[in-house]
């Protein structure tokens, strides 16, 4: 019985001792020459408006169509960073960002400038969301992008340097020429092209391309570009959001699914494989996908662990990264890469299933954004002309309306009709506001010229923007009730041109 007894003692205190053990996970970033480099790339793919609006999608509203909180996604994601530094996090869609931005205190804003200033978490394309290539007009995309860039700028002092269009339905050269050209990216990676160009440039090691967008200017409208070997989640068997089904790795001794060799085993496959398709040493695993990282540490938790493990084992290098540090390191390796010309359209994902359907769909909305981004063009002049004023109208509605309608799942019409709707609602409460904008900048400027004529000045200036169902009831009116009619047209161009201009009378009036 004293035998047994001290037995037993020894036996809890050892599994005292294993339960009370503290691993210190090594998640230091490295680049080693001369391996198989495995760049873990985390990030959230937040589509500014779908299945939900976007509103919707960043409160977590309505999620009987989708459970997806962007709040809660930044939230998580910030509070996982700012326990490692060696954590990194990429960030797109400025539209969910700058209104995260704003609900938090000068605190947590300090905090987040350290984390963007160290490299742990950096703004990627950097617009307000990730357009589509297809329907906008290409004014929508330099503004929609200038307009994120703005606030990236003005808050952080910082500029995005790769794009990252991962998500539209084909892309169009002209993306070569904005970004490369244009913006000075120096890459632009993307997930989507035809299952027939993706399976030939599996087989010959061209994923990865010299893009040139523009034949007359040449190498100056070049881009280095990225093409995923699968869709921009990661390989099978690493997603690791609290409700997937990816097996984590169980690394304490006491667990009876203790699996660390065999989820190492499984990293290393998995390497080796994607090592087959791609030129140098370095890889991307996109670590993340729609609306992921909502409970973030469940995803770093387990990165921390595969890097620790996967680098003790030695086979291969793991390493937390970004888009930009992997962009250097191909730079680095001095590869030729092919030259690609022209375009990556039509996408088709399997065969019979051709996404050119959504070139023509809700050709209303299509029209409504197109009508409204040549008024907000009108518009940013007059405010120039007149000057800003802060406290007055201005046209910032009307511009953050037309970045949002920008996304792949807006001006595209691939969205849900509800969340058609509230970009519609968007557009028009944008107009709105940048009517009154109009109007008040107008009659500045046509009253300058009535006083040097000494003529009354304009008090009431209306606009028609229904004239194309010969609807003006300024027009209609006026004359009826005996009153002068001013009809003041503004051309924005910067060239003359001829218009026929039809305005709506009343038959009383004519007479």
């Amino acid at each position: 019985m004293v035998n047994a007894a001290v037995v037993f003692a020894v036996l809890v205190a050892a599994i005292w001792v294993a339960e009370s053990e503290y691993i210190e996970y090594n998640t230091t970033q490295r680049i080693v020459p001369d391996k198989i480099n495995v760049h873990l790339v985390p990030h959230s793919h937040d589509d500014v408006g779908w299945l939900k609006t976007v509103d919707q999608y960043y409160v977590g509203a309505n999620n009987s169509i989708r459970g997806a909180c962007v709040q809660n996604v930044l939230d998580s994601v910030i509070s996982s960073l700012l326990e490692d530094k060696n954590r990194k996090f990429i960030y797109v869609e400025m539209a969910f960002f700058q209104r995260w931005w704003r609900q938090q205190s000068k605190a947590m804003k300090i905090k987040v400038k350290e984390l963007v200033n160290s490299g742990q978490l950096e703004f990627i394309n950097g617009g307000m969301c990730m357009h589509d290539e297809a329907t906008p007009h290409y004014i929508d995309l330099i503004d929609q992008t200038t307009l994120g860039h703005q606030f990236i700028k003005e808050e952080f002092g910082k500029v995005p340097r790769v794009g990252w269009q991962i998500d539209p339905f084909g892309h169009s050269a002209v993306q070569a020429y904005l970004l490369g050209a244009e913006l000075g990216f120096d890459s632009l990676f993307f997930a989507r092209i035809d299952y027939q160009d993706r399976a030939k440039r599996l087989k010959e090691k061209t994923l990865e391309v010299i893009w040139q967008g523009c034949k007359s200017l040449g190498s100056s409208s070049q881009i280095f570009t990225g093409i995923f070997p699968r869709h921009y989640d990661p390989p099978d068997g690493f997603t690791f959001e609290i409700n997937d089904v990816s097996p984590p790795i169980q690394d304490d001794i006491l667990l009876f699914d203790y699996n660390v060799q065999e989820r190492v085993n499984d990293f290393v496959y998995a390497a080796l494989a994607q090592a087959n398709v791609t030129k140098t040493n370095h890889m991307m695993w996109t670590m993340g996908t729609d609306f992921r990282y909502q409970y973030a540490n469940s995803w770093f938790r387990q990165m921390d662990k595969f890097i620790h493990y996967v680098n003790q084992d030695g086979r291969v290098n793991a390493l937390y990264s970004t888009p930009s540090i992997y962009t250097d390191a191909k730079y680095a390796a001095n590869e030729y890469w092919p030259l690609k010309v022209g375009d990556f359209f039509p996408y088709a994902d399997h065969p019979n299933a051709y996404w050119t359907g959504y070139f023509t769909s809700r050709p209303g909305l299509k029209g409504y954004v197109r009508v409204m981004s040549s008024y907000y063009q009108a518009a940013r002049q007059l405010e120039y002309f007149k000057g800003r004023n802060e406290t007055g109208p201005n046209t910032d509605a009307l511009a953050d309306a037309l970045a949002i309608a920008q996304h792949h799942d807006a001006v595209s019409g691939t969205e849900r009709q509800h969340v058609a709707s509230d970009y519609a609602l968007r557009l028009s409460l944008g107009y709105e506001e940048a009517e009154r904008l109009v109007a008040s900048a107008l009659a500045s400027l046509v009253n300058q010229r009535l006083s040097s004529h000494r003529m009354n000045p304009v008090k009431d200036f209306q606009q028609c923007p229904l004239l194309n169902i010969s609807y003006c009831p300024p027009s209609e009116t006026t004359l009826v009730n005996g009153k002068i009619l001013v009809i003041v047209v503004y051309n924005p161009l910067a060239w003359k041109r001829e218009d026929v201009i039809r305005i709506p009378v009343s038959s009383f009036a004519g007479s």
